[in-house]
C-alpha cells in the first residue's frame, strides 16, 4: 500500500482508452470532499495519477491499495479436505492492506466487490467499517449484469469519471440492491443512484 501526500506524478499516463461517463455517487462525493480539509482517502483500484494529482490538489491524502488484481493469484488459494479450497482472506488482508492504525474518511471501492474471490469480500467490508470513523463515506460502482471489462477509474473535477480498461478480468459477482444493503450493513446509511450504463453507483455513510 502506497501513501501520496503531496502533487505526485507516476503510474499511468492518460491516452486514448478513456471514455467519460456521468458519475452522480462520484458528484456527491465530490461535494462532500470539497468541503473538508486534511482528508485521509484509500483509493481501492488500480493506481491513477489522475486521482492521487486531483486529491492531493484538494489538500488531502492518498493511500492506493489494488486488492482486485493481487487477489486473482492462485498464491492466495488453500487447500481443505476433500480437494475443497478456500481463500486465506486474513493473510490476504494483512500483507495487502496494513493500515497500521490509521482512519480513513473517504473510500474509493470503485467495483472491487464484482472481482473478488468468494471468502474475501467479508472480511473486507469488515476491515472497512473497522477503518473509518462515523461519518466516512465509501463510493462503490456495482455491475448489474455479469459483463463487462474491468477498468481503472479517473475522478474528475466535475460530475464524471473517466474509464479505462484496465486488465483482463472476469466479473465473479453481481449484487442487488438488497444485497448491496446486507453487504454494508454496519453503517449508518446508504443511497442508489441510478446510471444509464451497466453500473450502478452506491455512497455509503460509516
Amino acid at each position: 500500500m502506497r501513501l501520496f501526500g503531496g502533487d505526485q506524478r507516476g503510474g499511468n499516463s492518460p491516452d486514448k482508452t478513456r471514455t467519460q461517463r456521468h458519475s452522480s455517487g462520484w458528484d456527491a462525493l465530490r461535494k462532500h470532499i470539497q468541503e473538508q480539509e486534511g482528508l485521509r482517502v484509500l483509493d481501492i483500484g488500480p493506481t491513477s495519477s489522475t486521482n492521487i494529482n486531483l486529491l492531493t490538489a484538494m489538500g488531502h491524502s492518498v493511500y492506493m491499495a489494488d486488492l482486485a488484481m493481487e487477489a486473482q493469484k492462485p498464491m492466495w488459494m488453500v487447500q481443505e479436505e476433500e480437494g475443497q479450497q478456500s481463500f486465506a482472506a486474513g493473510p490476504f488482508l494483512e500483507e495487502n492492506l496494513q493500515l497500521n492504525g490509521r482512519k480513513f474518511d473517504v473510500v474509493l471501492f470503485w467495483d472491487t466487490a464484482d472481482y473478488l474471490p468468494p471468502g474475501l469480500l467479508g472480511p473486507l467490508v469488515q476491515k472497512l467499517h473497522e477503518s473509518t470513523d462515523p461519518g466516512s463515506r465509501i463510493l462503490a460502482f456495482s455491475h448489474i449484469k455479469p459483463e463487462g471489462t474491468f477498468n481503472r477509474y479517473h475522478l474528475r473535477d466535475e460530475a464524471s469519471v473517466d474509464v479505462q480498461p484496465a486488465g483482463d478480468m472476469v466479473i465473479r459477482s453481481t449484487f442487488t440492491n438488497r444485497q448491496t444493503e446486507q453487504m454494508f450493513s454496519q453503517f449508518s446509511d446508504i443511497r442508489f443512484f441510478l446510471a444509464k450504463d451497466n453500473l450502478r453507483e452506491i455512497l455509503v455513510t460509516r
